[in-house]
């Protein structure tokens, strides 16, 4: 299912389903909002968004009450995450997917925002998209992140990345749906009552260094290996991870040989200045021959 893409004029909803947007951090939302308006949309602010009823975010009910009304409300088209934190699958069991369904719209955050995206993506069937953060409008030294929302949103432009390399970790081609985005919370969606269908996918992975060391990502990938996401997936696509001990060596220690899928690394989404905009639940192709590795083969918005 797919989102209608955004339009000069549209509404973009805003909220924080994470960390809670206090201090300095309300200041550069409003930079941010500044510069969105600027450019031709109306921003609207949840009720929730500047709440910390806990000190430490606002209620998992305040916060999942203002996804709900942003889906509902039918003058918004686009629904963007304001940061990201630690607890937005505190939401889960508070979030209206019946309501997502039947009002799709564009969705689009990282970090912990991905927990989210894929939890509405694997309940809904809904396209939804791992991308810049609405306040990081504000706080990146370029606009290349938001140039990049630009291009998929507005443009329904497939490109990803702008004339990115790609570093082949394992040779190969698979096609597959894209699920995935910071290692710790897909680690988190492995087993129970929101597991995602890693069947058939290819799964996109980064993570924060500073939160996650080597040793602590060896932990997520071996308890994904342990419960077999790696003898189902078609492909893995790696992603930035700033850390001494590279990314891409932790997970050939934890596969080893045992894997065929073509696996593949660059540096343009995660924890970066610079993050295209993956899309959730679309159809994509790694081909370790070819200089651009992964290309979006469908539509992700209409």
């Amino acid at each position: 299912m797919l989102p209608k893409r955004l339009q000069k004029g549209d509404t973009i909803g805003v909220i924080a389903p994470s960390d809670p947007i206090t201090g300095e951090k309300k200041e550069e939302l409003l930079q941010a909002k500044a510069k969105v308006e600027k450019d031709g949309f109306v921003v609207k602010f949840s009720d929730h968004i500047f709440s910390n009823t806990l000190g430490y975010s606002a209620t998992a009910k305040e916060r999942a009450e203002d996804l709900n009304q942003m889906f509902a409300d039918p003058t918004v088209t686009m629904v963007w995450c304001a940061r990201g934190g630690q607890n937005c699958n505190s939401l889960f069991d508070e979030v209206d997917f019946e309501c997502i369904r039947q009002n799709p719209k564009i969705f689009c955050g990282y970090s912990d925002i991905t927990s989210l995206s894929n939890a509405i993506y694997s309940k809904t069937g809904l396209v939804t998209f791992s991308g810049t953060n609405f306040k990081t409008i504000a706080t990146d030294e370029t606009d290349y992140s938001y140039e990049e929302t630009k291009k998929r949103f507005i443009e329904g432009n497939l490109a990803l990345g702008q004339n990115e390399e790609y570093q082949v970790i394992k040779e190969g081609g698979a096609e597959g749906i894209l699920v995935g985005g910071n290692l710790s919370l897909t680690r988190g969606l492995v087993s129970g009552k929101y597991a995602l269908d890693f069947q058939d996918k290819i799964l996109f992975l980064e993570e924060l260094s500073l939160e996650s060391g080597p040793a602590l990502v060896s932990n997520f990938l071996y308890y994904m290996k342990q419960n077999g996401v790696f003898d189902h997936i078609r492909g893995l696509w790696l992603g930035f991870y700033d850390n001494p001990i590279p990314l891409e060596k932790i997970v050939q220690d934890v596969l080893g040989t045992e894997y065929t899928f073509p696996i593949v690394k660059c540096n343009h989404f995660g924890h970066t200045e610079k993050k295209t905009v993956i899309p959730i639940g679309t159809r994509a192709r790694i081909d370790t021959r070819k200089k651009e590795a992964v290309e979006l083969i469908e539509a992700c918005v209409e």
